[in-house]
């Protein structure tokens, strides 16, 4: 990523799908000469909620995998299984949600695979590097990661901010992406519904 050009990196930005819809955003400016740590070492990097609930999101696929081939009867068993699951969800989100910062607090314009688009009062250099956290309630997920800001565009409401995402991990950047999708297809049933009425 370090070696790439600004172009490359916008590029890169724009290969994934943008939904246009709010999150909360923390964004720490990283100091000067901050070293961002390798795919690796990103795990020691990240408070202990983000890396659990990870955990946790993970075991909860594999547990249910096996679950939906079984017959019919079991149907119930995965019904009521999937309903705790999403309890433990929500309970993570919450616990999650108190790593959210009031003063590095930002709104998302625009989130996907790739990065962000923030509502900034300022204008923040290219090539600034922050770490970033992303809250996305209707998934019940949080995200850590780091981002590197690519564009900086000043418009009337004050500053669109681009990051692109320099070190997230995989299954969080699949997590990201599978959101911006449902989230797209819940924009798309509301708009629906609308019309019908």
């Amino acid at each position: 990523m370090e070696s790439l050009t600004l172009a490359e990196k916008q590029a890169q930005f724009n290969e994934f799908f943008l939904i246009s819809h709010s999150i909360k955003v923390n964004v720490k400016p990283l100091e000067a000469g901050f070293v961002l740590p390798n795919a690796e070492e990103l795990d020691e990097h990240m408070p202990y909620a983000f890396r659990i609930a990870s955990e946790m999101a993970s075991i909860e696929t594999q547990a249910l995998r096996p679950l939906r081939n079984l017959s019919e009867h079991a149907s119930d068993l995965v019904n009521y299984l999937t309903h705790q699951s999403r309890k433990i969800d929500l309970m993570m989100s919450y616990i999650l949600h108190q790593q959210d910062d009031p003063d590095h607090r930002f709104e998302s314009i625009k989130f996907g695979g790739g990065g962000v688009i923030i509502l900034h009062p300022a204008p923040i250099d290219i090539g600034r590097e922050a770490e970033l956290k992303l809250f996305v309630s209707e998934e019940a997920a949080a995200i850590f990661c780091y981002g590197e800001v690519i564009t900086c565009q000043q418009e009337s409401d004050g500053y669109h901010i681009s990051f692109i995402f320099t070190r997230i991990r995989e299954q969080d950047q699949e997590l990201l992406v599978r959101a911006s999708l449902h989230l797209q297809t819940l924009q798309l049933r509301k708009r629906n519904q609308t019309k019908k009425t």
